[in-house]
């Protein structure tokens, strides 16, 4: 029996990173790593429920937390078994079935991101009912299932739901030599632990080490300050992780187009694998300029990136190297699927944005699923790591030599502590009651 969806309630969950600067770069200088985090309460005997989190950097929290509250009543009452037989359906009326909602975006900002924190949830909850974990769910669909629960409006264009199926079907073969590949190797990732740019370099040589010796192969260094400052600190990052380890570089939009072509000129000489968002992630064509004249450094973006219409215009527009969607920006995922699917017509390697509670959590299953139902390969292919906060989740990540490992857990990974949400719920909670967040 499909269990009912009861109740969706919703908590501000915030941690306050900004007393360490962890997270901290050259645009967002003291976040407070947050999470608008869903629980789908059910009526099954077993009290099975679907978890999910969008992320943000803490005031304006409670914005998505209301647009959840207004959303609510759109999954209240329903069936799990109503939804996921037909998927598609239900996105397309969870963040366009209500028309006054919907003019808030549309399909962007605080009413996608709380779209997404109950997709998500959606997900996670379906999921844990077939017992498998989000990426083996997707992986074991068939091609014709898998696409029938996509939304491929205002994007076909570029991709019909008929190219979408054959581009799966043509990677059926060879999918359970690649998950067991997988199991063994685990996924390769980088680290932008040691790069903050709020760290001292001190702390900053302290962390390289660290993670040297934790067989971390590629590196992310924050940028975007002031450029003399940014070549030093790219200079002791080279001097400590050699130069046969990749390093890569990101920007967090503080460049004008010209000013970030200026910017990596002088920051090539520490030979940079990309530079990640030069420049407003809103503009597509200025993405595409710096990338023809900064060749062959890469551009990668997408963390921004809104929806789904957005990354088309970046594929079409050859404005991108790399593909870094955000699992928790985009409208669930459903719409994650879809950006995969396109960047796989397009040849992009698709590297999520990982930088921020649950994150990591969620696109291990997005990665892992992309590799081995949908690219067949990891060429150009990297998972962000931070090592912030896993330590809150039921079931957090596994990371060995640089890599993830396959998570089993049935679900989509951001099931937290109960003991940690009560820790953190703001305002009330006991890490905000004795130390109020910085201004």
């Amino acid at each position: 029996m499909s269990p009912t969806i009861q109740r969706v309630d919703v908590q501000d969950i915030r941690f306050p990173t900004s007393r360490e600067l962890d997270g901290s770069d050259a645009m967002n200088a003291a976040p407070d790593y947050s999470a608008t985090y869903v629980i789908l309460h059910t009526d099954a005997d077993d009290g099975i429920e679907g978890h999910g989190l969008t992320f943000t950097i803490g005031r304006g929290n409670e914005v998505c937390v209301a647009a959840v509250q207004s959303l609510a009543s759109r999954l209240e009452g329903r069936t799990l078994a109503s939804i996921t037989d037909d998927m598609g359906a239900f996105w397309r009326d969870l963040t366009s079935g209500d028309s006054q909602l919907r003019w808030l975006g549309p399909e962007k900002g605080v009413i996608h991101l709380a779209c997404s924190a109950m997709i998500n949830a959606v997900w996670d909850l379906w999921a844990k009912q077939e017992g498998k974990p989000v990426w083996k769910l997707l992986a074991d669909m068939s091609p014709a299932a898998l696409v029938a629960c996509l939304d491929f409006r205002f994007v076909t264009d570029a991709l019909t739901p008929e190219e979408a199926i054959a581009l799966l079907e043509e990677k059926q073969s060879g999918k359970a030599d690649r998950e067991a590949w997988l199991r063994e190797h685990g996924y390769p990732g980088y680290t932008t632990s040691a790069g903050w740019l709020g760290y001292s370099e001190e702390k900053m040589r302290k962390l390289c080490r660290e993670a040297l010796t934790e067989g971390w192969g590629h590196f992310k260094q924050k940028v975007g300050g002031d450029i003399d400052e940014d070549c030093r600190r790219a200079a002791i990052l080279r001097d400590e992780i050699g130069a046969e380890r990749t390093l890569m570089m990101d920007a967090n939009q503080m460049w004008d187009v010209d000013e970030a072509v200026t910017n990596m000129e002088k920051l090539a000489e520490f030979d940079p694998h990309w530079i990640e968002e030069p420049t407003s992630p809103d503009d597509i064509l200025g993405h595409a300029e710096i990338r023809r004249r900064l060749a062959p450094i890469g551009v990668a973006t997408g963390e921004h990136c809104h929806n789904r219409v957005m990354f088309k215009q970046l594929f079409q527009a050859g404005a991108i190297d790399y593909c870094q969607l955000d699992a928790a920006r985009l409208g669930g995922l459903n719409e994650v699927i879809v950006v995969v699917l396109l960047a796989a017509k397009y040849g992009i390697p698709v590297c999520p944005h990982g930088g921020g509670v649950g994150l990591c959590e969620y696109t291990q299953h997005i990665s892992m699923f992309d590799y081995i139902a949908v690219s067949g390969d990891l060429e150009g292919r990297l998972l962000e790591y931070v090592d912030h906060l896993h330590e809150h989740f039921v079931d957090p990540v596994t990371i060995r030599n640089g890599r993830y490992l396959v998570p089993d857990a049935p679900g989509y990974g951001v099931t937290m502590k109960s003991a940690s949400l009560a820790e953190h719920r703001f305002p009330e909670g006991p890490a905000w009651r004795d130390a109020p967040p910085a201004s």
